[in-house]
């Protein structure tokens, strides 16, 4: 890892430890999305967290380790949310809700998202190396992924650069709905506080994501029949 250093191994936590490991990690998310790594210490997030600074090294190694923990644990595994939308067997509206689902899901999290991706901003411009290894183990991973996807059900054996676009375009739904939370809360308040309104979100995205997919099989189809021109030439 890039700027700080590699995290210890670290201990299994004890069984009695999982609520003041739960702590450490709650206080950490919210001091480094607030100042930074550099800018905050273990001994704030230890007096954050009520507990002593040497559960830091016990559960998570060293500074290092906790903010890698911190930054990484609060969205899960990028094999778990593959496994959403990468079953061949799956139809395109199964495929496309359990993507969407890796999307709605945290924002049940509330805060812990906001503070999440305001980690992930300051990372943007306090480089500790993070956002490249999250590129790299998880977004790369998951985004090919989802490029078999939509050469699946459009039809085609390999991913060129219109199924590209079309694969960030779907994942951009879901992508802005998540990034943007706070200002759609400003915006359409009443789009999460309606009744069932993530099930509302995921139907609507489901049905836009499917959209996208048949726009471009009809366009592909369109590209490949012989223009009337042509065909009156032979």
């Amino acid at each position: 890892m890039r700027g700080i250093p590699t995290p210890l191994r670290t201990r299994a936590p004890r069984s009695d430890g999982e609520q003041s490991r739960e702590r450490l990690l709650q206080a950490a998310l919210r001091l480094f999305a607030e100042h930074g790594y550099a800018r905050t210490s273990t001994r704030a997030i230890a007096e954050a967290a009520q507990t002593n600074v040497a559960a830091i090294s016990y559960y998570f190694g060293d500074k290092a380790g906790l903010y890698r923990c911190a930054y990484f644990e609060p969205f899960g595994s990028p094999e778990a949310d593959i496994a959403r939308y990468s079953d061949p067997a799956m139809s395109l509206p199964e495929a496309l809700r359990g993507l969407y689902a890796t999307f709605l899901e945290p924002l049940a999290q509330g805060e812990a998202v906001r503070l999440s991706m305001k980690l992930r901003y300051r990372e943007m411009l306090e480089h500790t190396g993070l956002l490249s290894d999250e590129i790299h183990d998880s977004i790369k991973p998951q985004f090919a992924a989802l490029l078999d996807l939509m050469c699946r059900h459009v039809g085609v054996k390999k991913a060129d650069d219109d199924i590209r676009r079309l694969a960030l375009s779907v994942a951009a739904l879901g992508v802005n709905l998540f990034v943007m939370e706070d200002v759609t809360d400003e915006i359409a308040p009443t789009l999460k506080s309606a009744r069932r309104a993530m099930d509302l979100w995921s139907d609507r995205l489901v049905l836009f994501g499917e959209a996208m997919v048949h726009a471009e099989v009809r366009r592909r189809a369109e590209d490949a029949a012989p223009s009337p021109v042509k065909a009156k030439k032979k």
